[in-house]
Protein backbone atom coordinates (compact mmCIF):
# COMPACT_ATOMS: atom_id res chain seq x y z
CA UNK A 1 0.00 0.00 0.00
CA UNK A 2 2.36 2.75 0.54
CA UNK A 3 4.49 1.68 -2.00
CA UNK A 4 1.04 2.78 -4.21
CA UNK A 5 0.91 5.82 -2.00
CA UNK A 6 5.40 7.03 -2.71
CA UNK A 7 4.41 5.87 -6.91
CA UNK A 8 1.31 8.41 -6.77
CA UNK A 9 3.65 10.82 -5.18
CA UNK A 10 6.41 10.65 -7.55
CA UNK A 11 4.04 11.29 -10.24
CA UNK A 12 2.68 14.32 -8.86
CA UNK A 13 6.13 16.10 -8.36
CA UNK A 14 6.55 15.25 -11.91
CA UNK A 15 3.90 17.78 -12.66
CA UNK A 16 5.26 20.05 -10.65
CA UNK A 17 8.84 20.46 -11.48
CA UNK A 18 6.99 21.20 -14.75
CA UNK A 19 5.99 24.08 -13.23
CA UNK A 20 9.11 24.81 -11.52
CA UNK A 21 10.54 24.58 -15.47
CA UNK A 22 8.10 27.17 -16.19
CA UNK A 23 9.26 30.13 -14.31
CA UNK A 24 13.03 29.33 -14.65
CA UNK A 25 12.15 29.99 -18.27
CA UNK A 26 10.05 33.03 -17.82
CA UNK A 27 11.06 34.60 -14.52
CA UNK A 28 9.98 38.16 -14.85
CA UNK A 29 6.66 37.45 -16.72
CA UNK A 30 5.76 35.29 -13.39
CA UNK A 31 7.18 37.74 -11.17
CA UNK A 32 5.59 40.41 -13.00
CA UNK A 33 1.97 38.79 -12.99
CA UNK A 34 2.64 37.66 -9.20
CA UNK A 35 3.18 41.57 -8.08
CA UNK A 36 0.07 42.92 -10.04
CA UNK A 37 -2.27 40.15 -8.16
CA UNK A 38 -0.45 40.59 -4.77
CA UNK A 39 -1.71 44.57 -5.40
CA UNK A 40 -4.68 43.71 -6.23
CA UNK A 41 -5.40 41.48 -3.08
CA UNK A 42 -4.43 44.28 -1.06
CA UNK A 43 -6.34 47.77 -2.58
CA UNK A 44 -9.09 47.42 0.27
CA UNK A 45 -6.38 47.37 3.19
CA UNK A 46 -4.97 49.84 5.48
CA UNK A 47 -2.13 49.47 3.91
CA UNK A 48 -3.69 49.37 0.52
CA UNK A 49 -5.16 52.73 1.00
CA UNK A 50 -2.63 54.33 2.67
CA UNK A 51 -0.14 54.01 -0.43
CA UNK A 52 -3.18 54.17 -3.25
CA UNK A 53 -2.61 50.67 -4.37
CA UNK A 54 -5.85 50.92 -6.75
CA UNK A 55 -3.84 53.65 -9.29
CA UNK A 56 -0.68 51.80 -9.36
CA UNK A 57 -0.21 50.54 -12.90
CA UNK A 58 3.27 49.48 -12.95
CA UNK A 59 6.31 47.94 -11.53
CA UNK A 60 8.25 51.59 -11.21
CA UNK A 61 4.88 53.22 -9.76
CA UNK A 62 5.22 50.67 -7.00
CA UNK A 63 8.89 51.08 -6.22
CA UNK A 64 8.71 54.87 -6.48
CA UNK A 65 6.09 55.56 -4.06
CA UNK A 66 6.15 52.60 -1.42
CA UNK A 67 9.06 52.66 1.06
CA UNK A 68 11.57 50.11 1.59
CA UNK A 69 10.68 48.89 5.03
CA UNK A 70 12.11 47.08 8.00
CA UNK A 71 10.40 45.05 10.96
CA UNK A 72 10.25 48.38 13.39
CA UNK A 73 8.23 50.34 10.77
CA UNK A 74 5.64 47.96 10.35
CA UNK A 75 5.26 46.76 13.84
CA UNK A 76 2.24 48.88 14.50
CA UNK A 77 0.43 47.80 11.89
CA UNK A 78 1.36 44.29 12.49
CA UNK A 79 0.23 45.27 16.28
CA UNK A 80 -3.24 45.86 15.22
CA UNK A 81 -3.48 42.73 12.80
CA UNK A 82 -2.41 40.52 16.56
CA UNK A 83 -5.11 42.24 17.95
CA UNK A 84 -7.86 41.01 16.00
CA UNK A 85 -8.15 43.99 12.98
CA UNK A 86 -8.89 42.60 9.63
CA UNK A 87 -7.39 43.92 6.36
CA UNK A 88 -4.74 46.01 7.89
CA UNK A 89 -1.51 44.32 5.76
CA UNK A 90 -3.51 41.67 3.92
CA UNK A 91 -6.89 40.76 3.29
CA UNK A 92 -9.07 39.28 5.82
CA UNK A 93 -8.24 38.44 9.51
CA UNK A 94 -4.63 36.81 10.80
CA UNK A 95 -4.41 34.12 13.28
CA UNK A 96 -1.02 33.00 12.90
CA UNK A 97 2.33 34.98 13.53
CA UNK A 98 5.55 33.27 13.53
CA UNK A 99 7.94 34.37 16.29
CA UNK A 100 11.00 35.85 15.39
CA UNK A 101 14.15 36.92 17.45
CA UNK A 102 16.38 36.00 14.92
CA UNK A 103 19.14 35.42 16.94
CA UNK A 104 19.44 36.08 20.87
CA UNK A 105 19.06 39.99 21.75
CA UNK A 106 15.68 39.01 23.03
CA UNK A 107 13.55 41.37 20.98
CA UNK A 108 10.97 38.57 19.55
CA UNK A 109 9.51 40.18 15.76
CA UNK A 110 6.29 38.99 15.19
CA UNK A 111 5.45 38.00 11.02
CA UNK A 112 2.36 37.30 9.77
CA UNK A 113 1.33 33.95 8.10
CA UNK A 114 -1.68 34.90 6.65
CA UNK A 115 -3.93 31.54 5.17
CA UNK A 116 -2.66 32.40 1.78
CA UNK A 117 1.31 32.49 2.90
CA UNK A 118 0.79 29.43 4.78
CA UNK A 119 -0.80 27.58 1.75
CA UNK A 120 0.67 29.13 -1.13
CA UNK A 121 4.39 30.05 0.37
CA UNK A 122 5.51 28.20 3.46
CA UNK A 123 3.47 24.68 2.46
CA UNK A 124 3.99 25.24 -1.03
CA UNK A 125 7.70 25.26 -1.15
CA UNK A 126 7.88 22.13 1.62
CA UNK A 127 6.00 20.17 -1.63
CA UNK A 128 8.67 22.27 -4.30
CA UNK A 129 11.44 20.68 -1.38
CA UNK A 130 10.33 17.25 -2.00
CA UNK A 131 9.77 17.98 -5.72
CA UNK A 132 13.78 18.74 -5.95
CA UNK A 133 14.22 15.69 -3.91
CA UNK A 134 12.82 13.24 -5.73
CA UNK A 135 14.06 14.52 -8.86
CA UNK A 136 17.51 13.92 -7.79
CA UNK A 137 16.53 10.62 -5.74
CA UNK A 138 14.30 8.71 -8.07
CA UNK A 139 14.61 6.04 -4.79
CA UNK A 140 13.08 8.57 -2.84
CA UNK A 141 10.45 6.76 -0.79
CA UNK A 142 9.55 9.74 1.72
CA UNK A 143 6.16 8.72 1.12
CA UNK A 144 6.77 5.01 2.18
CA UNK A 145 8.68 5.91 5.12
CA UNK A 146 9.01 8.14 8.03
CA UNK A 147 10.87 11.35 8.17
CA UNK A 148 11.50 13.12 11.30
CA UNK A 149 11.25 16.93 12.04
CA UNK A 150 11.95 18.68 14.93
CA UNK A 151 10.03 21.90 15.20
CA UNK A 152 9.18 24.70 17.66
CA UNK A 153 6.51 25.58 19.96
CA UNK A 154 3.33 27.31 19.90
CA UNK A 155 1.09 29.30 22.40
CA UNK A 156 -1.42 31.73 22.52
CA UNK A 157 -1.23 35.58 22.27
CA UNK A 158 -1.63 36.80 25.88
CA UNK A 159 -3.10 40.31 24.98
CA UNK A 160 -5.62 38.88 22.52
CA UNK A 161 -6.28 34.68 23.04
CA UNK A 162 -7.62 34.45 19.63
CA UNK A 163 -4.07 35.10 17.71
CA UNK A 164 -1.44 32.32 18.29
CA UNK A 165 2.08 33.05 17.91
CA UNK A 166 5.32 30.42 17.70
CA UNK A 167 8.20 29.13 15.32
CA UNK A 168 7.10 29.23 11.81
CA UNK A 169 8.24 25.97 11.74
CA UNK A 170 5.86 24.83 14.61
CA UNK A 171 2.92 26.72 12.64
CA UNK A 172 4.06 24.32 9.47
CA UNK A 173 3.44 21.20 11.49
CA UNK A 174 0.29 21.83 12.75
CA UNK A 175 -0.70 22.72 9.30
CA UNK A 176 0.84 19.98 7.58
CA UNK A 177 -1.22 18.47 5.05
CA UNK A 178 -3.49 15.53 6.33
CA UNK A 179 -1.75 13.28 3.79
CA UNK A 180 1.43 13.55 5.02
CA UNK A 181 0.80 12.93 8.62
CA UNK A 182 0.85 9.26 8.52
CA UNK A 183 4.78 9.17 7.48
CA UNK A 184 5.98 11.70 10.27
CA UNK A 185 7.57 11.55 13.51
CA UNK A 186 7.30 12.70 16.57
CA UNK A 187 3.52 13.13 17.34
CA UNK A 188 2.04 16.15 17.03
CA UNK A 189 2.03 16.50 20.88
CA UNK A 190 5.61 16.14 21.24
CA UNK A 191 6.36 18.07 18.32
CA UNK A 192 4.77 21.07 19.58
CA UNK A 193 5.98 20.65 23.09
CA UNK A 194 7.48 24.40 24.70
CA UNK A 195 10.16 22.49 27.00
CA UNK A 196 13.00 21.79 24.52
CA UNK A 197 14.72 19.64 26.89
CA UNK A 198 11.83 17.56 27.59
CA UNK A 199 10.73 17.27 23.47
CA UNK A 200 14.33 16.25 23.09
CA UNK A 201 14.32 13.28 24.95
CA UNK A 202 11.08 12.32 24.04
CA UNK A 203 11.98 12.48 20.31
CA UNK A 204 15.20 11.11 20.48
CA UNK A 205 13.56 7.99 22.28
CA UNK A 206 10.69 7.75 19.46
CA UNK A 207 13.35 8.33 16.52
CA UNK A 208 15.48 5.52 18.21
CA UNK A 209 12.53 3.33 18.23
CA UNK A 210 11.56 3.87 14.52
CA UNK A 211 13.54 1.73 11.98
CA UNK A 212 12.17 3.14 9.25
CA UNK A 213 13.22 6.92 9.21
CA UNK A 214 14.17 7.76 5.87
CA UNK A 215 14.61 11.72 6.39
CA UNK A 216 15.39 14.10 8.57
CA UNK A 217 14.83 17.96 8.61
CA UNK A 218 15.82 20.74 11.52
CA UNK A 219 18.14 23.38 12.09
CA UNK A 220 22.00 21.79 12.04
CA UNK A 221 22.61 23.32 14.86
CA UNK A 222 19.96 21.37 17.13
CA UNK A 223 19.80 18.14 15.10
CA UNK A 224 23.28 17.52 16.17
CA UNK A 225 22.16 17.72 19.82
CA UNK A 226 19.46 15.22 18.62
CA UNK A 227 21.57 12.81 16.41
CA UNK A 228 24.05 12.45 19.80
CA UNK A 229 21.28 11.62 22.48
CA UNK A 230 19.89 8.85 19.63
CA UNK A 231 23.38 7.26 19.61
CA UNK A 232 23.87 7.28 22.93
CA UNK A 233 20.32 5.87 23.64
CA UNK A 234 21.12 2.96 21.18
CA UNK A 235 24.62 2.36 22.11
CA UNK A 236 25.35 2.52 17.94
CA UNK A 237 28.07 3.77 16.11
CA UNK A 238 25.95 5.77 13.65
CA UNK A 239 22.70 6.65 12.79
CA UNK A 240 22.66 4.55 9.67
CA UNK A 241 22.83 1.53 11.99
CA UNK A 242 19.78 3.12 13.46
CA UNK A 243 18.11 4.05 10.15
CA UNK A 244 19.38 1.65 7.79
CA UNK A 245 17.16 3.13 5.23
CA UNK A 246 17.76 6.27 5.66
CA UNK A 247 18.57 8.70 2.23
CA UNK A 248 18.86 12.59 3.24
CA UNK A 249 18.74 15.58 5.94
CA UNK A 250 17.09 18.60 5.14
CA UNK A 251 18.91 21.59 6.73
CA UNK A 252 18.07 25.37 6.37
CA UNK A 253 18.46 28.38 9.17
CA UNK A 254 22.38 28.50 9.59
CA UNK A 255 25.33 27.55 7.76
CA UNK A 256 25.55 23.98 6.73
CA UNK A 257 29.30 24.09 6.25
CA UNK A 258 30.46 23.84 9.75
CA UNK A 259 28.28 20.39 10.21
CA UNK A 260 29.34 18.62 7.04
CA UNK A 261 32.21 16.95 8.77
CA UNK A 262 29.90 15.86 11.65
CA UNK A 263 27.24 14.51 10.04
CA UNK A 264 29.18 12.76 7.59
CA UNK A 265 30.21 10.78 10.77
CA UNK A 266 26.89 10.47 11.74
CA UNK A 267 25.84 9.04 8.06
CA UNK A 268 29.17 7.32 6.55
CA UNK A 269 27.72 6.81 3.18
CA UNK A 270 28.42 8.12 -0.30
CA UNK A 271 24.52 7.57 -0.85
CA UNK A 272 23.09 10.39 2.19
CA UNK A 273 21.80 13.21 0.51
CA UNK A 274 21.41 16.57 1.96
CA UNK A 275 19.18 19.03 0.51
CA UNK A 276 19.79 23.29 1.89
CA UNK A 277 16.47 25.23 1.87
CA UNK A 278 15.93 28.38 2.80
CA UNK A 279 12.70 28.79 4.78
CA UNK A 280 12.43 31.76 7.17
CA UNK A 281 9.40 33.04 9.04
CA UNK A 282 8.94 35.89 6.27
CA UNK A 283 8.75 33.05 3.32
CA UNK A 284 10.13 30.13 1.92
CA UNK A 285 12.75 31.76 -0.44
CA UNK A 286 14.80 29.38 -2.02
CA UNK A 287 15.67 25.18 -2.02
CA UNK A 288 18.80 23.31 -3.32
CA UNK A 289 17.58 21.85 -6.46
CA UNK A 290 20.50 20.13 -7.90
CA UNK A 291 22.37 18.16 -5.22
CA UNK A 292 25.65 18.14 -7.26
CA UNK A 293 25.75 21.90 -6.56
CA UNK A 294 25.78 24.10 -3.11
CA UNK A 295 22.99 26.51 -5.42
CA UNK A 296 19.70 27.44 -3.97
CA UNK A 297 16.82 27.52 -6.87
CA UNK A 298 14.97 31.03 -6.35
CA UNK A 299 11.29 30.33 -5.87
CA UNK A 300 9.67 32.99 -8.25
CA UNK A 301 5.56 31.50 -7.79
CA UNK A 302 5.24 30.99 -4.16
CA UNK A 303 3.66 34.69 -3.09
CA UNK A 304 6.95 36.57 -3.08
CA UNK A 305 8.06 39.45 -5.07
CA UNK A 306 11.43 39.93 -4.99
CA UNK A 307 13.74 42.97 -4.77
CA UNK A 308 17.44 43.55 -3.83
CA UNK A 309 19.66 46.26 -1.88
CA UNK A 310 23.46 46.22 -3.20
CA UNK A 311 26.07 46.86 -0.91
CA UNK A 312 26.43 50.42 -1.22
CA UNK A 313 22.83 51.33 0.26
CA UNK A 314 22.28 49.28 2.90
CA UNK A 315 23.31 51.95 5.48
CA UNK A 316 21.75 54.81 3.03
CA UNK A 317 18.37 56.52 4.96
CA UNK A 318 16.85 56.49 1.69
CA UNK A 319 18.32 53.32 0.02
CA UNK A 320 17.60 51.92 -3.74
CA UNK A 321 16.57 48.76 -3.96
CA UNK A 322 17.18 47.09 -7.94
CA UNK A 323 14.35 44.51 -9.49
CA UNK A 324 15.45 40.70 -9.98
CA UNK A 325 16.47 41.67 -13.93
CA UNK A 326 19.28 44.17 -13.01
CA UNK A 327 21.25 41.32 -10.48
CA UNK A 328 24.45 39.91 -11.18
CA UNK A 329 26.73 37.42 -10.11
CA UNK A 330 29.14 37.44 -7.79
CA UNK A 331 27.91 40.60 -5.95
CA UNK A 332 26.25 40.89 -2.74
CA UNK A 333 22.56 41.82 -1.89
CA UNK A 334 20.57 42.28 1.46
CA UNK A 335 16.64 40.91 0.10
CA UNK A 336 13.60 43.01 -0.08
CA UNK A 337 10.11 40.92 -0.18
CA UNK A 338 6.96 42.04 -0.87
CA UNK A 339 4.41 38.99 -0.02
CA UNK A 340 1.34 37.40 0.65
CA UNK A 341 1.96 37.53 4.15
CA UNK A 342 1.39 41.12 3.49
CA UNK A 343 4.88 42.57 4.20
CA UNK A 344 5.60 45.30 1.77
CA UNK A 345 9.20 46.00 0.29
CA UNK A 346 10.47 44.70 3.67
CA UNK A 347 14.15 43.82 4.35
CA UNK A 348 14.16 40.33 6.02
CA UNK A 349 17.86 40.93 7.11
CA UNK A 350 19.82 38.12 4.60
CA UNK A 351 22.16 38.77 2.34
CA UNK A 352 22.30 36.58 -0.71
CA UNK A 353 24.55 36.26 -3.96
CA UNK A 354 23.41 35.40 -7.13
CA UNK A 355 25.68 32.20 -8.74
CA UNK A 356 23.62 32.22 -11.56
CA UNK A 357 20.69 34.24 -13.58
CA UNK A 358 19.61 31.95 -16.17
CA UNK A 359 17.93 30.38 -13.77
CA UNK A 360 17.97 32.69 -10.81
CA UNK A 361 20.25 30.63 -8.12
CA UNK A 362 21.65 31.93 -5.11
CA UNK A 363 24.28 31.33 -2.06
CA UNK A 364 23.19 32.99 1.56
CA UNK A 365 26.10 35.13 2.33
CA UNK A 366 24.99 36.54 5.68
CA UNK A 367 23.15 38.64 7.39
CA UNK A 368 22.88 42.38 6.72
CA UNK A 369 23.24 43.39 11.03
CA UNK A 370 25.89 40.16 10.90
CA UNK A 371 29.50 41.03 9.81
CA UNK A 372 32.65 42.49 10.74
CA UNK A 373 33.65 45.63 9.35
CA UNK A 374 35.50 47.81 12.59
CA UNK A 375 38.68 48.22 10.10
CA UNK A 376 37.51 47.97 6.82
CA UNK A 377 37.95 43.92 6.27
CA UNK A 378 33.97 43.23 5.37
CA UNK A 379 33.95 39.94 6.92
CA UNK A 380 30.98 38.29 6.33
CA UNK A 381 29.23 35.02 7.93
CA UNK A 382 30.08 33.17 4.34
CA UNK A 383 34.21 33.94 4.66
CA UNK A 384 34.25 32.80 8.52
CA UNK A 385 32.29 29.71 7.74
CA UNK A 386 33.96 28.54 4.76
CA UNK A 387 37.23 29.84 6.60
CA UNK A 388 36.55 27.28 9.61
CA UNK A 389 35.23 24.55 8.02
CA UNK A 390 38.96 24.47 5.82
CA UNK A 391 40.42 24.66 9.35
CA UNK A 392 39.06 21.74 10.69
CA UNK A 393 39.13 19.50 7.74
CA UNK A 394 42.80 20.09 7.78
CA UNK A 395 43.39 19.38 11.30
CA UNK A 396 39.87 16.93 11.92
CA UNK A 397 38.66 19.13 14.12
CA UNK A 398 35.29 19.48 14.53
CA UNK A 399 33.33 22.25 16.09
CA UNK A 400 29.57 22.76 18.05
CA UNK A 401 29.25 26.46 17.32
CA UNK A 402 30.84 29.79 17.14
CA UNK A 403 30.83 33.52 17.22
CA UNK A 404 33.20 36.04 16.09
CA UNK A 405 33.65 39.76 17.07
CA UNK A 406 36.28 42.90 16.90
CA UNK A 407 38.88 43.46 19.66
CA UNK A 408 39.56 47.07 19.15
CA UNK A 409 42.44 49.45 18.90
CA UNK A 410 44.01 49.95 22.29
CA UNK A 411 46.66 51.95 23.32
CA UNK A 412 49.57 48.79 23.26
CA UNK A 413 47.48 46.72 20.75
CA UNK A 414 46.71 46.65 17.40
CA UNK A 415 42.61 45.44 16.66
CA UNK A 416 42.22 42.05 15.81
CA UNK A 417 39.14 39.29 15.45
CA UNK A 418 38.48 37.51 18.44
CA UNK A 419 36.42 33.76 17.49
CA UNK A 420 34.86 32.16 20.62
CA UNK A 421 34.76 28.36 19.27
CA UNK A 422 33.20 25.10 21.21
CA UNK A 423 34.62 21.90 19.60
CA UNK A 424 33.08 19.11 19.69
CA UNK A 425 36.27 17.16 18.30
CA UNK A 426 39.17 19.57 19.55
CA UNK A 427 42.59 19.54 17.33
CA UNK A 428 45.14 18.13 18.12
CA UNK A 429 47.46 21.54 17.84
CA UNK A 430 45.67 24.70 18.80
CA UNK A 431 48.37 26.99 17.94
CA UNK A 432 48.38 26.10 14.64
CA UNK A 433 44.56 25.64 14.35
CA UNK A 434 45.12 29.31 15.29
CA UNK A 435 47.38 30.05 12.54
CA UNK A 436 45.55 27.87 10.01
CA UNK A 437 42.36 29.81 10.55
CA UNK A 438 43.45 33.17 10.31
CA UNK A 439 45.52 32.26 7.08
CA UNK A 440 42.11 30.68 5.56
CA UNK A 441 40.09 33.73 6.31
CA UNK A 442 42.89 35.42 4.36
CA UNK A 443 42.49 33.47 1.28
CA UNK A 444 38.79 33.92 1.12
CA UNK A 445 38.60 38.04 1.93
CA UNK A 446 41.33 40.19 0.18
CA UNK A 447 40.08 43.00 2.67
CA UNK A 448 40.92 41.02 6.01
CA UNK A 449 44.02 40.36 4.04
CA UNK A 450 45.39 43.60 3.40
CA UNK A 451 44.27 44.65 6.71
CA UNK A 452 46.59 41.55 8.20
CA UNK A 453 49.83 42.34 5.64
CA UNK A 454 52.49 41.93 7.83
CA UNK A 455 50.89 43.04 11.00
CA UNK A 456 50.54 46.85 10.18
CA UNK A 457 46.53 46.96 10.92
CA UNK A 458 45.44 44.12 12.27
CA UNK A 459 46.95 41.04 14.39
CA UNK A 460 46.47 37.35 14.15
CA UNK A 461 42.76 36.90 15.58
CA UNK A 462 42.32 35.37 18.58
CA UNK A 463 41.13 31.90 19.65
CA UNK A 464 39.40 31.74 22.81
CA UNK A 465 37.62 28.25 23.35
CA UNK A 466 35.07 27.34 25.21
CA UNK A 467 34.01 24.56 27.27
CA UNK A 468 31.64 22.02 25.95
CA UNK A 469 28.22 22.75 26.19
CA UNK A 470 28.97 26.86 26.86
CA UNK A 471 27.25 27.78 24.07
CA UNK A 472 23.78 25.67 24.80
CA UNK A 473 23.60 26.78 28.58
CA UNK A 474 24.01 30.45 27.74
CA UNK A 475 21.21 29.63 25.33
CA UNK A 476 19.80 28.08 27.79
CA UNK A 477 20.31 31.36 30.21
CA UNK A 478 18.67 33.72 27.42
CA UNK A 479 15.78 31.67 27.38
CA UNK A 480 16.57 30.80 23.66
CA UNK A 481 17.27 27.27 23.95
CA UNK A 482 16.13 24.83 21.05
CA UNK A 483 13.52 25.81 18.40
CA UNK A 484 15.48 28.04 15.46
CA UNK A 485 17.10 30.07 18.06
CA UNK A 486 20.88 30.44 17.20
CA UNK A 487 23.77 32.05 18.48
CA UNK A 488 24.99 35.37 15.61
CA UNK A 489 27.55 34.62 13.93
CA UNK A 490 29.22 37.67 13.74
CA UNK A 491 28.76 41.24 15.12
CA UNK A 492 30.46 44.53 14.58
CA UNK A 493 30.00 45.01 18.10
CA UNK A 494 31.07 43.43 21.12
CA UNK A 495 27.92 43.33 23.03
CA UNK A 496 27.27 39.32 22.92
CA UNK A 497 30.75 38.09 22.86
CA UNK A 498 31.28 39.71 25.88
CA UNK A 499 28.21 38.54 27.32
CA UNK A 500 29.24 35.14 26.43
CA UNK A 501 32.74 35.28 28.11
CA UNK A 502 30.74 36.69 31.52
CA UNK A 503 28.68 34.11 31.52
CA UNK A 504 30.94 31.30 30.77
CA UNK A 505 33.64 32.45 33.45
CA UNK A 506 30.71 33.66 36.68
Amino acid sequence: MRKSINHLFRLYYKQRYKSIQHYMRFPHEVQQALLRQLIETTRHTVWGKLYDYQSIRDINTFMSRIPISHYEDVQPYISRMMHGEKDVLWSGHTRWFAKSSGTTDGKSKYIPVTSQSRKYCHIRGTWDTMTMFYHNRPDAKQFECKSLVMGGALERFPSYPKTMIGDVSAIMISHMPFVGRPFYIPDFKTALLSDWEEKLEKLAKIAAATPDVVMIGGVPTWTVVLLRRILELTGKQHLLEVWPQAQGYIHGGVSFVPYREQFLSFFPSSQFSYQETYNASEGFFAVQDDFASKDMLLLLDNGIYYEFLPVEEWSKEYPKAIPLSEVETGKNYALVISTNAGLWRYVPGDTVTFTSIYPYKIQITGRTKQFVNAFGEEVMVDNTDRALAETCETTHATVVDYTVAPIYFGEERRGRHEWLIEFERPPANMELFNQLLDENLQAINSDYEAKRYKGLALSRLKLTVLRRGAFQDWMRAKGKLGGQHKVPRLANDRKVIDDILTFTTT
